[in-house]
Formats: C-alpha cells, sequence, structure tokens
C-alpha cells in the first residue's frame, strides 16, 4: 500500500496530478494551434484575410456587425492596449453553498479613436482576463474627437457636450481648452487616454464607487459623440456600395478547406 501511496502522490494528490496532466496538455495543443492559423467563420472576416477590407472605418461606415475577434487584431495590429481595471470575485448561493467566481473589468484601445470595453465573468482569474479581452475587442468604438474654440492643429477634445448613464451613475464630458488635460477620476481617465482624448472636463453624478457602473457610464458618453449631426457633417454624401455587395463574386466562392494534420 505504501508503494502506491508513493505513486499517487499521497490522498487527494494523486487523482488532481493524473487529471490535470491529461486535460492540461491538450489545452495547450489547442491554443498553440490556433494562434498558427486563423480561419475565418463569417464573411466579414473572410474579406479582412484577403485584405479587401482595409480599416474599421470600412466596418463602421457600413455598420457591419464585427463576431471574430481577430478581425480587430487583423486591422489594428501592434497597437492596441489593454488595461485591467478591476479584478473582484463573485459568489452565488447553491445548495452545495457558495460558488466564487472572478469579474474582471477590461480595457483596451489605441490611443487614436478607438476603445473598447469587456466585462468577463469565469472560475479563474487568468480566464476572466482572456475573456474580457476578446470581449472588450469585439465592442470596439470609434471616438470622435473636436476643438474647444478655433480650429488649430489636431483635435484634442469632445466635439460637444455628451452623457451617459449606467445604474445610478450618470457621467457628463465636456470640452475644454488645449492644455487643460483630463480632469476626471482616475477610472474615466484612463478610458479617455485609451480613447485619444487630450483635454476635458468631466461631472460625475450618482454611485461611482460601483466601478463597473461608472466605467459603463464613461463608455456610453463616448459612444455619443458620433450621433451629433453638426456642421461638419453636412455636406453631400456620396454612397457607395456596401462590402457584401461589392465583393459578392469572392463571397460566392467556397472558402478554401485546407488538411488538418493528424497528431
Amino acid at each position: 500500500m505504501s508503494g502506491r501511496g508513493d505513486s499517487r502522490g499521497g490522498f487527494g494528490r494523486g487523482r488532481g496530478g493524473r487529471g490535470g496532466g491529461r486535460g492540461g496538455g491538450r489545452r495547450g495543443q489547442r491554443r498553440k494551434g490556433e494562434e498558427k492559423e486563423w480561419v475565418p467563420v463569417t464573411k466579414l472576416g473572410r474579406l479582412v484575410k484577403e485584405g479587401k477590407i482595409k480599416s474599421l472605418e470600412q466596418i463602421y461606415l457600413f455598420s457591419l456587425p464585427v463576431k471574430e475577434y481577430q478581425i480587430v487584431d487583423r486591422l489594428l495590429p501592434d497597437v492596441l492596449k489593454d488595461e485591467v481595471m478591476q479584478i473582484a470575485p463573485v459568489q452565488k448561493q447553491t445548495r452545495a453553498g457558495q460558488r466564487t467566481r472572478f469579474k474582471a473589468v477590461l480595457l483596451v484601445g489605441d490611443s487614436d479613436g478607438h476603445v473598447g470595453l469587456g466585462i468577463k465573468c469565469a472560475k479563474e482569474v487568468a480566464t476572466a482576463i482572456r475573456g474580457a479581452i476578446v470581449l472588450a475587442k469585439l465592442s470596439i468604438i470609434p471616438v470622435r474627437r473636436g476643438y474647444w474654440g478655433a480650429r488649430i492643429g489636431n483635435p484634442h477634445t469632445v466635439p460637444s457636450k455628451v452623457s451617459g448613464k449606467c445604474g445610478s451613475v450618470t457621467a457628463r464630458l465636456i470640452p475644454a481648452p488645449r492644455g487643460t488635460g483630463l480632469v476626471a477620476a482616475p477610472v474615466s481617465r484612463k478610458l479617455l487616454q485609451l480613447a485619444g482624448i487630450q483635454d476635458c472636463y468631466m461631472n460625475c453624478s450618482g454611485c461611482t464607487r460601483t466601478l463597473g457602473n461608472f466605467v459603463k457610464a464613461t463608455f456610453m458618453a463616448i459612444e455619443q459623440t458620433f450621433t451629433f449631426l453638426t456642421p461638419d457633417f453636412w455636406p453631400q454624401t456620396k454612397f457607395l456600395n456596401a462590402p457584401y455587395q461589392e465583393f459578392s463574386d469572392y463571397l460566392q466562392k467556397p472558402p478554401e478547406k485546407k488538411a488538418i494534420p493528424q497528431v
């Protein structure tokens, strides 16, 4: 009996060791295989991989839904930065007791007009962070920037007063003169920095201590920047064919199927 106990590593540890060795190895191999080559499953993914669509602005122009995070990785290579805002344990009462999971709130942005927010809950912290990164990339939105006063230099602030609300939190963004900086709380300041806004005043009300609602309210306020029809949008628009219509001949062809090597 002592020989069996030594080989298993003691009571309760041998079972976990065997299970972890089998499952962990297979999961690692799958991740490596996915990183090598991306096989798109949507029409938009096929067009992006073939180079037919070269910027996110083409996707935003026709309001095409992005359902694969690899599209964002392909169109914004090596420019996205991610910032973990909060990792909090959440509990659920079950018959067997309390089930504890971890919720991750994460931001991604390129500091040049694109920002995304992702919130994911998982049993492990690393899994929650990975899921939040994927959701943040899928929710990336364009950020419209403007001027305070004279139109000199590059846009540096929000074009007008915008507000967003989530729960009891209301966040209001106000244009500021050049050189003012970001007069805001540390949480919202990080979001504005990743969005590429340099100068801004912020007015908040409600329970801003709830970080999830505070970040969502600020994100919704930034999302409102493109909802105002200002005079620079008045010129007549030249309508173009949607990508699905323009590249319909290419999309009619069935995607090439590559043989999967057997291990």
